[in-house]
């Protein structure tokens, strides 16, 4: 189990109860808090408290109190003297078992505007369809995926596995089809901590689907 303290090393063969050096960690000028908004800007998936608390050289307890002081900051709460405080546009999220940065949901409209127009590496359309029927459906062989879409499914297939939006879950030992899964990588783009909170699709279905949503 990891400690809850800052890391610290010893020599190799050092002597029982030799001191041990701290691990290299922020000045003790910096704040925390500041620190973790530095860290957290340019991360691109969520950090835990041990890995934040190991690169800023302070117990996990600390982290934890500047991630709480964060997130409340962010919702525009109330300072301690009564002061009020301004919500932003983005707020620190729980994701995955790590903290990061998100887009805040209502303004979720003003960005996708902004990234369809402007991201020209944004999956195709071919691409979220197949990827929604693997999360929606996995562990899903290639040929199954096929049958649902109707359509040959080879090279998005070979998109989404570029992307590391999915992996190989298992070979079947009886057919040898490979059965895709999705990854970390795509809850961390959907802002989401298991597939449990993927919406419902079945009542959006034509044909009602009946199940869909529980083969997961």
């Amino acid at each position: 189990m990891a400690s809850e303290t800052a890391a610290t090393t010893t020599g190799p063969g050092a002597p029982d109860g030799a001191e041990q050096t701290p691990a290299p960690g922020i000045p003790d000028h910096i704040e925390v808090e500041r620190a973790l908004e530095a860290i957290l800007m340019i991360v691109d998936e969520p950090q835990s408290l041990v890995s934040l608390a190991s690169a800023l050289g302070r117990p996990v307890a600390v982290v934890r109190d500047a991630i709480a002081a964060l997130v409340a900051d962010y919702d525009g709460e109330a300072s301690d003297d009564g002061t009020p405080g301004t919500r932003r546009g983005f707020e620190l999220r729980e994701v995955g078992g790590g903290w990061r940065i998100y887009v805040r949901g209502e303004y979720d409209d003003v960005v996708r505007d902004y990234v369809q127009t402007q991201n020209p590496s944004k999956l195709s359309q071919a691409a979220l369809e197949t990827l929604a029927v693997i999360a929606y459906k996995q562990p899903i062989s290639r040929g199954a995926i096929a049958s649902i879409r109707a359509v040959n499914v080879d090279s998005v297939v070979r998109t989404l596995l570029g992307r590391g939006l999915i992996t190989e879950g298992f070979t079947d030992s009886e057919t040898g089809a490979i059965h895709y899964v999705t990854t970390d990588l795509l809850l961390t783009q959907l802002g989401i901590n298991t597939l449990d909170e993927l919406p419902k699709i079945s009542p959006l279905l034509d044909d009602g689907s009946a199940g869909f949503d529980d083969v997961r």
